[in-house]
């Protein structure tokens, strides 16, 4: 990142970060660089870019960029989020605990429990509203803090200081999922955390149209490790999609603006609604968001009282929330997390943790609010008369 950018604010890092040194092209937006390989002036030459699986001009300008919105030092992309979530676990061996939340995303329960227990990898799971938890779970072989905050889907809030500072105690690393806050809202690197994740699918890039990962570092020989691991497997992000989300980030943060007014007003108009049980939203007046913590976020989850047929058909009835996986774009998105993002994880596991049947996320577009209220009154009317509309 340039020198003169390091003490502005977010606003103008975003969009002005993540530039690559001149080319001599005078361009104002990062280039697509779609070479996989560079000449070099002599062999064994490695003062610049060499094979693109090392590095490549316009994943690099991202890189710069995401580092920058992180308060990091180093940032790596991916291929995708779950390829970020599985460098980190790389940085493990055979017998190492890890201790995560409970209220994870289906994707990571399921590279944790169905993949790494096969390489004698050990995980427990806790409620990180309360951070002691973290402390009880500690065992002599514990080496990673796995955290979403707000997690996914009944976002709940992590003090990710309290959490950071018992891993540091114990020689524990604290990794923190950021998807759903994104720098925008929260930098975990400032609250003590050692590693930031993102899919960069959802918000960063914000249009739902790249499946991309990323790890933020302040940590030298963290980063080492990480840049090393990126390299070896060859889980890079490709040029186009960086330059996809480089073109995302610039309006990060006017999008999490809109995003946050209207979840905003969403979560207030279900709460109005008498078939709806609980409304989950950090942003409600019965929340307090922890320190560190700008903004609510665009997510907003809801219990219904009603059988699983009566939820399936209000999930198929909206017309503006689209009926599909991920989130963070400026589409809205409507989900059942028991039956898509966290139908892996078994019934009898994810129900006590409260991913019953009757649960529906939303993740609030930037359409004008009065519409998708209307969409959803019109979604609840039709679930009542179990008519399936579309």
């Amino acid at each position: 990142m340039d020198d003169h950018l390091k003490d502005r604010k977010l606003a103008t890092r975003a969009v002005h970060a993540g530039r690559v040194p001149e080319d001599g092209t005078n361009s104002v937006t990062t280039p697509i660089y779609p070479s996989s390989t560079y000449r070099i002036a002599f062999p064994g030459d490695e003062s610049g870019h060499v094979y693109s699986r090392w590095s490549n001009p316009t994943r690099v300008a991202l890189e710069c960029g995401l580092a920058s919105l992180e308060s990091g030092n180093h940032a790596y992309a991916f291929s995708s989020g779950m390829a970020a979530v599985s460098a980190v676990t790389n940085l493990l061996k055979t017998g190492d605990h890890v201790v995560a939340v409970d209220d994870l995303y289906g994707g990571t329960h399921r590279l944790f429990d169905r993949l790494l227990g096969n390489f004698g990898l050990e995980f427990s799971y806790v409620d990180g509203r309360d951070p002691s938890a973290f402390e009880n779970a500690v065992k002599e072989n514990t080496r990673l803090f796995w955290l979403e905050t707000p997690t996914n889907p009944l976002l709940r809030l992590i003090d990710i200081s309290a959490v950071a500072k018992i891993g540091r105690a114990h020689d524990i690393l604290t990794a923190v999922d950021n998807t759903f806050a994104t720098p925008y809202l929260q930098q975990p690197l400032k609250q003590g955390a050692d590693i930031v994740h993102h899919s960069l699918s959802k918000y960063l890039a914000g249009h739902c149209d790249v499946i991309g990962g990323a790890l933020v570092t302040g940590d030298e020989k963290l980063a080492e490790r990480l840049w090393f691991n990126q390299y070896a497997v060859g889980a890079q992000l490709g040029p186009f999609e960086s330059w996809l989300v480089l073109r995302g980030l610039k309006t990060l943060h006017v999008r999490m603006d809109r995003h946050c007014d209207n979840a905003c007003r969403i979560a207030e108009f279900l709460q109005s609604v008498d078939i709806v049980e609980r409304v989950y939203f950090p942003g409600l007046q019965t929340e307090s968001l922890p320190n560190g913590m700008m903004g609510p976020g665009g997510i907003v989850s809801f219990r219904i009282n009603a059988d699983f047929e009566q939820v399936k058909s209000f999930a198929m009835a909206t017309k503006l929330f689209v009926l599909a996986e991920s989130l963070g774009g400026v589409e809205s998105l409507i989900n059942h997390p028991a039956s898509m993002t966290h139908a892996s994880i078994p019934r009898a596991v994810r129900e006590p943790r409260g991913v019953g049947d009757g649960l529906i996320r939303l993740s609030v577009g930037l359409e004008d609010v009065d519409d998708l209220v209307a969409d959803l009154e019109h979604a609840f009317e039709v679930m009542q008369s179990h008519k399936v509309v579309r």
